[in-house]
């Protein structure tokens, strides 16, 4: 006699992956505008925004070669969280030195 293996159905695989404290957004509605503050670095949160970068080879490896030394340093890091810390890095010193800023200066080359 053939065994049937019960799969999970529509509700279980595509269930809200907001926190538990927090409803489930209702469908259509927007949601509230968040206070933009400091652009500091978010770390290991779910993100809701994404962009895509194009990098060459040489920069991949570059970021990867940092990220793995900051391991063997003892920083346990992943790529994108060391890029976004990069680009709250450079925005800080955008807004606290403006023209000034080592971005302005290497955009500039």
């Amino acid at each position: 006699m053939p065994r049937r293996v019960g799969l999970p159905g529509a509700n279980e695989l595509f269930r809200p992956t907001g926190s538990p404290s927090q409803p489930p957004a209702q469908a259509g509605a927007k949601a509230p505008a968040k206070a933009v503050a400091s652009p500091a670095a978010s770390g290991r949160v779910r993100h809701d925004e994404k962009i895509t970068v194009y990098v060459s080879a040489d920069e991949l490896i570059a970021l990867e070669q940092a990220r793995l030394r900051l391991r063997r340093d003892g920083v346990v890091v992943d790529r994108g969280r060391l890029v976004r810390m990069a680009i709250a890095s450079a925005l800080d010193d955008l807004r606290a030195r403006g023209l000034k800023a080592d971005i302005v200066r290497r955009l500039g080359e």
